[in-house]
């Protein structure tokens, strides 16, 4: 991350163009992570284009003790908490995308039975509704590690509490998360 290291000095000597290098670098992958916290892509796309201003206004503070995804993925994480909490949204799983359209199934070539991007989209709905009734502690700390690949250490610096903490949390977020799943599949004349 030396390239980083590179971009963020030049960017604290006024050269705005090394910040616009950050942002190309690693907008796709906050967005991914965003939009899987406040499970709607305006929405997701309004807190990372507010995680990056608030990151860019920041930059002198940033210590470089942790790398900088790290710092601006806890600057992303703060912000998609507090537009959530602002919002106070009722989360529901809608099967059409941001235009209001029907989303496509998956891809056919993907196998040739019948029925199975029917399927496969049932259970991605399943899963982001199950994500949706999780709290916000469990499901950032799902989302980032079982999602985002992210390590414990990281996770715990982006949260500020001891990596015990992240791993309690993780264990409840998967123990809550298969409840939740079992729970949606189960056949509506049962539940």
């Amino acid at each position: 991350m030396k390239d980083d290291n590179r971009l963020i000095t030049e960017c604290r000597e006024g050269h705005t163009a090394a910040f616009g290098e950050l942002v190309a670098r690693y907008q796709d992958r906050l967005f991914n992570t965003v939009l899987r916290l406040v499970d709607n892509a305006e929405d997701a796309r309004d807190v990372v284009q507010e995680a990056f201003l608030h990151a860019y206004q920041s930059l002198r503070t940033f210590k470089g003790d942790s790398l900088f995804f790290t710092w601006l993925y806890r600057i992303a994480f703060n912000t998609a908490i507090s537009s959530r909490r602002k919002k106070r949204i009722v989360l529901s799983i809608n099967p059409t995308g941001d235009d209001g359209k029907a989303i496509d199934p998956l891809d056919p070539a993907e196998t040739n039975r019948p029925g199975h991007a029917l399927e496969m989209a049932e259970e991605e709905h399943q899963v982001h509704a199950a994500l949706a009734k999780l709290s916000s502690e469990h499901r950032a700390v799902l989302v980032m590690k079982d999602m985002d690949g992210m390590k414990y250490e990281d996770i715990a610096e982006i949260l500020g509490v001891p990596i015990g903490t992240i791993r309690s949390r993780l264990h409840r977020a998967r123990l809550e998360m298969r409840d939740l799943l079992q729970k949606l599949a189960e056949p509506k004349d049962q539940a």
